[in-house]
């Protein structure tokens, strides 16, 4: 990473982002009007999102929502701001295999292992400690909670949620909007917009 860097958002994110180490910050971006002026983990809130549009430094979205994550980037790209503003960020401590690919925008923070030919895609927000093993996919926008488990060739689609210290079989694919609960182990495949927790993991119905 070089050169100056703004983060999006000052809430729980950004400060674990900051406590990871991660240089060359120098102001941090948020809607909340309460937070303009104020320091989070020693940076000062110097703006709305939106003034993103109109400054030069390079970005990286804190929020850890991965819907949330998804509309701020959107409504970037409407005020012009595309992928080669966006810095990808990996903890001094990830280990990311030399085949293995993390795309723009996406946040590893300590302790995170990627081995071998996996891929994790644009704004993916992977928590500490968490596992990606061979021929992983991570896709956009997904969110991985501190101490998840991944098994060889995992599917994880878009903006899904696999909470803390959740396993996922080899295999397996998570769909798009999916939830994980935590400490879960998943044995089969999750359909998209699902929620599934236990062990094994299964559905959980929604309340009337």
């Amino acid at each position: 990473m070089s050169g100056a860097l703004l983060l999006v958002g000052a809430g729980g994110l950004a400060r674990e982002v900051l406590a990871a180490g991660i240089t060359s910050v120098t102001g941090i971006l948020d809607d909340d009007e309460t937070r303009q002026g104020t320091e989070v983990g020693g940076v000062a809130v110097v703006g709305t999102i939106a003034d993103a549009a109109h400054r030069p430094e390079a970005l990286l979205v804190c929020i850890g929502d991965g819907a949330s994550r998804r509309r701020v980037v959107s409504r970037l790209r409407a005020l012009g701001v595309h992928d080669d503003r966006y810095e990808t960020f990996a903890a001094r401590s990830a280990r990311i295999g030399s085949t293995s690919d993390v795309g723009a925008g996406s946040i590893l923070l300590d302790g995170v292992v990627v081995t071998a030919d996996a891929r994790l895609g644009r704004h993916v927000v992977v928590m500490p400690h968490c596992t990606v093993t061979h021929d992983g996919v991570v896709e956009d926008f997904a969110t991985l909670a501190a101490g998840v488990s991944l098994g060889g060739g995992v599917h994880i689609r878009k903006t899904a949620y696999i909470g803390m210290n959740a396993s996922v079989r080899q295999g397996i694919v998570v769909g798009a909007r999916a939830t994980v609960g935590m400490g879960a182990v998943v044995l089969s495949d999750v359909p998209a917009g699902e929620t599934w927790a236990g062990v094994p993991a299964r559905r959980l119905e929604a309340r009337a």
